[in-house]
């Protein structure tokens, strides 16, 4: 179980990785543009605040890094950060895009419930 668990958190992390190179790096590129549904002229007037939007998911990503360092041990840190996962995407769900449920809430509420049945 323990390895499903690292598997799922493992994954949660590198999605928030990925989002941190679309909102820092490719916003305005063409991978962020079609990622996120934007023209080059919306992009570029929203690219700071993407980029800190970037920074926050690669916090996330680091926290359940960390968690995984920890082994066992580590479970209330990945719990912590799973919850912030979770919490984000839903709001991002009601706020932005409904596809954000399943795209960063679901995989961390897949991580939470197998942490908690380890």
């Amino acid at each position: 179980m323990n390895i499903a668990v690292n598997i799922v958190v493992a994954l949660v992390a590198l999605l928030h990785v990925y989002f941190l190179v679309l909102e820092m790096f490719l916003w305005t590129k063409p991978a962020g543009l079609k990622a996120f549904g934007q023209k080059l002229e919306q992009a570029q007037a929203s690219k700071v605040l993407a980029a800190n939007q970037g920074l926050y998911n690669g916090f996330l990503a680091a926290g359940l890094v960390w968690g995984l360092w920890l082994g066992a041990p580590g479970n209330h840190i990945k719990v912590f950060f799973l919850g912030c996962v979770l919490v984000a995407g839903v709001y991002g769900a009601a706020t932005a895009s409904r596809k954000i449920l399943f795209v960063q809430a679901l995989p961390a509420a897949i991580g939470l419930a197998l942490v908690w049945l380890s």
